[in-house]
Parts: C-alpha cells; structure tokens; sequence
C-alpha cells in the first residue's frame, strides 16, 4: 500500500542463469551479461515469480542507498549502464531497447512499464538531490546531522575507479584489482559487435567504455597470505599484515618469468569470461614444477589477472582497440611496484600508478561530489580532473618487461589449456 516494495537483491541473484542474458543479448544485439540488472529481472519474469507485478523501483544498491537519503530515483550514467543499455548520442537508457523489452514481455500484462520503474539517469556534475530529514535520521539518528546536503548522481565503483584515475578520456583505461579485477577501456569508436564476455557501460559523463570484469582476483591470494599468517604464529612469530603482504609479494619478483610452471584457479565464484558459473579455487603443480615460494606468489598475481587478460584480448586481437596507458589502483597495487609489474606483464602496456591508488571508489566518489558543487566554475569533468585535481599529482609509471611479458604469455597459454581441470573440479 505504501508503493515501495523491497524484494531483497539474493532473491533474484539466486535464480540467474545464461538463459535471461543470452535471450537478451539476441533481442538487443547488445551484450547483457549475467549480472546486468535487466538479465535478473527478466530472469524472475521467466521464472514467473509472483512479485514482479508488483515492483515499483528498480535499482542498483547504490541507487538504493541514494533513494533512502534523498527520496530521489536516479543514478549517474555510468552506474545505469550496468542496469540498461544506453544510448551514448542521448545519454538516457536506449529507447528502442526499452520498447523491445515492453513488447517482450507484453503477454504477461504487468502494471507497468520498464521505464517506469527505472530510476532517471543522470550526468557526472548534474544535482540528484539533498539529504532529507528521513536519510539524516537513518545516517544519525540522535539528530545532529542536518537535512540539505546536496547530493551529486551515485555510481558504483568501475564509475568511480575511471574518476579516482582520471582515466576517462579515449584511449585510457584503468583497472580496479582487489576483490575483482575489471579493466576499464575508453573507446574511440563503437565495438564491431557484441561479446558476452564484454560490458559495454559508460564513464560518469557519458562516454563509451569496454569492460571486461572478472569475478576473482585477490580473495585467493588473501586466504594464502593467511596461512602464512597461522603458521608464523605457530613458531611464536607475530608478523604484521603488511609487512607479510610486502614480502610475499615481493618474493614474486625474483620468481621464473612464467611462474615456473604452476598453476592456479582463484575461482571463489563463477567466473562468466571462462564460462564457469560457479567456482573451485585450485593450485596446481607437475612433477617436474619449479616449486618454490617465489613461482608460488607469481603464479598466484598471474592468475589473478588471467580471465580479465582473456576478456581484453578480444578487444586487442578482434577489434584492433589501442590504448596508451592504463592506470591501476585497488589493494594489487598496495605493494609498490609488485601489481604494476604484474599488470604490465599481462598487458603488454605502461602501468601508471597514483599516489592515491589505494584509495579507490570513495576517492573518486568525493570527487565527483566536488565537481557538481564547482561547476559553476569548471566546464567539464574532464577539465575537473585535469587541472584542479591531478595536475600536481605524483605517479609512478612501469613499462613491461620483454622477459615478463613473453613468461604472462606462457602462463595464460598454461591458463587457459589448464580450464579442463577448473571444469572437472566444479563438476565433482
């Protein structure tokens, strides 16, 4: 009766499958990859799950967030693009699309329409709100936060990581590693075609972006490092987090090129770039393996990046796309050197890192928040970025390595002939 139903993100994630992405993906001939916010939908249209009817607003969790402190439904253009396609020339949601999808679905005579629960999309420096009295209460609710903060469009954290790098003009891209790793690619013209293993989306002031976005990357490496942890505690030894992460990682450089030929699988979950929906984390040696702790740590960064490398890899070898510098930032890059070493071997491309590579989404989310209250005074958000954020920036660049290059190379080659064994594992 209130006209807000909440239906719990799990409800829908649970009942995914390739089946709502690929129809999809055929209508539109447009990627929508499993975790796109239309696939779920349609995914629980299909399922016939009885809700549907019902669902008033439909949003990412940061659109959710931003809703409950403002009373606003709307999202930044980059964050919508992960829900809907969008039209790059208009900056909205495709409207072709939208009426492709309402006649698709016209059989099953819901009260609405899907631009009707879709939240309004919104442009990197553009109001989308304040602070209400209800998402004060909820933020502080003994009251001493006052109502009217000025809110600038939510986006989620490939947005925010092109902002925190200032990679959002063509021919930059930047990748996000930690939890997941995604690369960022800012395109100077449209894909040939659609990949399932590529998102199109968009930077925070509407341009087009290649994603390729890989479900895993560090949490394996985490629960290694915690071994290590337990079994220096064990002989008496209380080693800090860092200190163990700097030194593990380090031994990396001094590893065989190619990782001596181990090999891993830091699949947590599904991994859609290799075609797994769910995941076995492996670690895997011959008898004849250079077994050390060296090739271990180096095996364990390579594969970190290996689905993400095979999903960038269409867009080098099929559609000729070239970039001059990617930039990294995310907990891979904490230790100085190491991840961009890594990074530049697995992509054949200078790595630059910031001063603020750490920092990640909320760096970038502060930023997008100070454009919208100086735009008055500055055009663009590319101007933004270039002249009153990063023009006395410290960076540090590494170029790639013939040898470490030629040994990624050898490594995914191992990757990728080794899928039959990730296979077998989640099968059994």
């Amino acid at each position: 009766s209130s006209g807000n139903l909440l239906v719990p993100f799990r409800t829908w994630r649970n009942n995914i499958t390739d089946t709502a992405s690929k129809k999809l993906t055929k209508l539109f001939n447009y990627p929508i990859p499993q975790r796109w916010s239309i696939a779920h939908l349609y995914q629980a249209i299909l399922n016939k799950e009885e809700h549907v009817d019902n669902v008033c607003f439909f949003t990412t969790l940061a659109g959710y967030v931003h809703w409950k402190l403002t009373g606003e439904k709307v999202l930044g253009v980059g964050e919508a693009s992960g829900m809907f396609p969008i039209n790059i020339a208009t900056k909205k949601f495709n409207a072709q699309m939208l009426k492709q999808f309402n006649a698709l679905i016209a059989d099953e005579h819901y009260g609405w329409r899907i631009e009707d629960i879709l939240p309004n999309v919104l442009l990197a420096g553009e109001p989308a709100g304040a602070l209400s009295k209800e998402g004060a209460k909820l933020l502080d609710p003994k009251g001493m936060l006052k109502p009217g903060v000025p809110m600038c469009p939510p986006e989620g954290d490939a947005g925010t990581g092109m902002v925190a790098t200032n990679s959002i003009t063509e021919r930059k891209g930047n990748v996000s590693a930690g939890t997941s790793a995604f690369a960022c690619i800012v395109l100077e013209k449209d894909l040939s075609k659609a990949y399932a293993q590529i998102d199109q989306v968009t930077t925070p002031n509407g341009k087009l972006v290649a994603m390729a976005h890989s479900n895993n990357c560090t949490s394996d490496i985490n629960a290694w490092v915690n071994i290590f942890d337990e079994a220096l505690k064990a002989f008496g030894y209380d080693v800090s987090k860092n200190t163990l992460y700097e030194t593990l990682f380090g031994a990396a450089i001094g590893a065989d090129f190619d990782g001596g030929g181990l090999l891993s699988y830091p699949y947590v979950s599904g991994e859609h770039i290799t075609g797994f929906e769910k995941g076995c984390p492996l670690f895997i040696r011959q008898e004849n393996s250079n077994f050390s702790l060296a090739n271990f740590m180096r095996t364990h960064l390579y594969a970190a990046l290996g689905s993400m490398r095979l999903g960038l890899d269409i867009l080098f070898n099929e559609e000729n796309v070239e970039i001059d510098v990617i930039l990294g930032h995310g907990g891979l890059f904490k230790t100085k050197g190491v991840g961009q070493r890594i990074l530049a071997a697995a992509l054949n491309t200078p790595v630059t890192v910031m001063t603020t590579a750490g920092e990640g989404g909320a760096w970038g989310m502060a930023l997008l928040a100070a454009f919208m209250l100086e735009r008055e005074t500055v055009v663009t958000l590319d101007q933004y970025l270039k002249e009153s954020v990063f023009s006395a920036q410290v960076n540090q660049t590494v170029l790639p390595k013939k040898e470490d290059v030629e040994g990624y190379n050898r490594f995914i080659e191992r990757y990728e002939k080794g899928l039959v064994i990730e296979q077998a594992a989640v099968q059994v």
